[in-house]
């Protein structure tokens, strides 16, 4: 009885201190990410919200000037509000069309017939070139006389548009580049799709709807937390557009493609306006978590998560 009460008083303390080990391998697992967080993303941050309110060339010592780089950027800076709208243009341009483009593409890849693995590969290895490898081949797609769209055109006695170098078709040129890389999109409806149940579609079926009618009432809200992930993921990947731009345009013709993170950078390592750049730096994150925060407020009215009572 007393090794029994000595035991059971013991057992509190020693629960606390499993406790503190366990918490304690718990943080020395997760230092390594912590610790490159606080270095290489953590601490840039911070730094770069000092350095939006100063005047800094990289060369000679910051200097303070308060909030005229904003006011700058809102009232005396045309070029910044259009690499915005730019931006805000290719992103309504290119988001609905990968939601869209990319479940239609899903629902390709799902069917069941023979080699099909082989051509959701082929499907998806566009999105793992290097970004830089297959903007030059759309460059060269595009090349108005030697390219592969125009000399198609010339076979129907059509006169191709001369694409990258017209700035009333070069952010065309670019959203139909883009479309390229629907596979990566693709992929994940694809595992969303699979997990819809089948009962759910013999049972619509017994009903006596047809293939549309499932695919509408049954499969389209079952996917919708997957389509409110790839909303979100596309509104920040759009808003962050460069590498197409960069390599394929440079911002032109008469800055028809500046978009936003690539006026960022000319600021940033072409003028050295780095306290500059950094205040679009934080404009940029506001905007994106602003729409981001919209996007999931309203979720609640239209993702459906099975089991969820509404």
């Amino acid at each position: 009885m007393i090794k029994r009460r000595i035991l059971t008083s013991r057992s509190p303390q020693r629960e606390r201190a499993i406790t503190r080990r366990e918490i304690l391998a718990f943080y020395l697992c997760i230092s390594p990410w912590l610790i490159g967080f606080v270095i290489f993303t953590l601490g840039p941050m911070i730094t770069s919200l000092f350095m939006s309110f100063t005047r800094w060339d990289l060369l000679s010592p910051a200097e303070p000037i308060g909030l005229r780089n904003y006011e700058r950027m809102f009232t005396n800076d045309p070029l910044f509000w259009q690499s915005l709208r730019v931006t805000l243009i290719f992103t309504l341009m290119y988001v609905p069309t990968e939601l869209i483009g990319g479940l239609l593409l899903a629902i390709v890849m799902n069917q069941r017939i023979r080699g099909i693995q082989y051509f959701r590969t082929i499907y998806y290895l566009p999105s793992v070139l290097s970004g830089v490898a297959f903007v030059v081949v759309w460059i060269w797609i595009f090349h108005p006389e030697a390219g592969l769209i125009n000399a198609t055109l010339a076979i129907f006695g059509i006169d191709g548009p001369r694409w990258l170098a017209d700035p009333r078709t070069a952010l065309s040129a670019l959203w139909m580049m883009s479309i390229w890389g629907l596979g990566r999109t693709a992929i994940i409806y694809l595992a969303g799709l699979k997990t819809v149940p089948k009962e759910l579609h013999e049972a619509a079926r017994i009903d006596g709807a047809n293939s549309i009618q499932i695919f509408f009432n049954v499969t389209v809200p079952l996917l919708t937390p997957t389509i409110f992930f790839n909303l979100v993921l596309s509104i920040i990947a759009t808003f962050q557009t460069f590498t197409s731009a960069y390599v394929a345009t440079d911002g032109g013709p008469l800055n028809s493609t500046l978009f936003f993170v690539l006026y960022l950078y000319r600021q940033a390592f072409q003028r050295f306006n780095m306290g500059y750049a950094s205040a679009m730096a934080w404009v940029l994150f506001l905007l994106i978590l602003l729409l981001t925060l919209l996007v999931v407020r309203s979720a609640r009215s239209w993702v459906y998560y099975e089991g969820e009572r509404r």
